[in-house]
């Protein structure tokens, strides 16, 4: 029974798509989506994972499409980098509405609504058994938020980034597409690397793997699911060494 298993890890980074909170449209802030997250992660916050979450700002704007359609790049960018923000603010309240106190803190300064970024201070709020959420991206135009997560999970000292998907792993081929593709319960960074198999953008994935960061991707969208990759099961694909 799962109930005795203990947690296979001390300290996390899930990694969140801005599209997640936009429900099934994608678009916009879904509440009731926010709050299907913020039960996820309260629940393995209460088995005692110190987590920190960087989240995303598809839902709202995107740099790269913004670019595409004519806005000056770097400012894209940092419009998308206030929409990880809003939707930083949406799961902070959802998870206190739940009873998890938390911390926003934005790589861009905002000081009426979210802390600076610290290491030490985030630290510190783990400690304290508080969720920490990222928001602001990097801080820099041309880092996506995946960069982000890999950045801020090497700096914390987390054990592992949880990226949270709407597919059940990492396949050799779009499964949406190809019936008989196949999905992989283990990868190296290499294998991934030579298969271009997009895990994550080309930035993060090489600090991950410099920094030997192991990645899970994992169907975030099935119930308890995150907790059960807490728990040590055998939930999405594995990238490692």
């Amino acid at each position: 029974m799962t109930a005795t298993k203990q947690p296979q890890y001390k300290r996390v980074l899930l990694k969140l798509s801005g599209e997640a909170l936009g429900g099934n449209t994608g678009i916009g802030i879904s509440p009731e989506s926010v709050h299907n997250m913020a039960e996820q992660i309260f629940e393995v916050r209460e088995l005692g994972v110190e987590v920190v979450v960087v989240v995303g700002g598809g839902n709202i704007f995107r740099g790269v499409s913004g670019s595409e359609r004519g806005i000056e790049r770097a400012t894209g960018d940092y419009m998308g980098m206030l929409a990880t923000v809003i939707n930083a603010l949406a799961l902070q309240d959802a998870l206190e509405k739940l009873g998890a106190p938390t911390r926003v803190q934005s790589a861009i300064t905002m000081s009426q609504i979210a802390e600076p970024f610290i290491r030490r201070r985030a630290e510190r709020h783990l400690e304290k058994k508080r969720v920490v959420i990222f928001g602001g991206g990097t801080g820099n135009p041309y880092f996506s938020t995946d960069t982000a997560a890999a950045l801020r999970a090497n700096e914390i000292g987390a054990e592992v980034i949880l990226k949270a998907t709407k597919v059940d792993g990492i396949y050799d081929s779009d499964p949406k597409k190809n019936p008989a593709a196949k999905r992989f319960s283990e990868i190296t960074y290499l294998d991934a690397l030579q298969r271009q198999l997009k895990v994550m953008d080309s930035t993060a994935f090489s600090l991950c793997m410099d920094n030997k960061m192991p990645i899970i991707v994992f169907d975030f969208f099935r119930p308890h699911n995150l907790r059960r990759v807490i728990l040590g099961e055998k939930v999405g694909t594995l990238v490692t060494n």
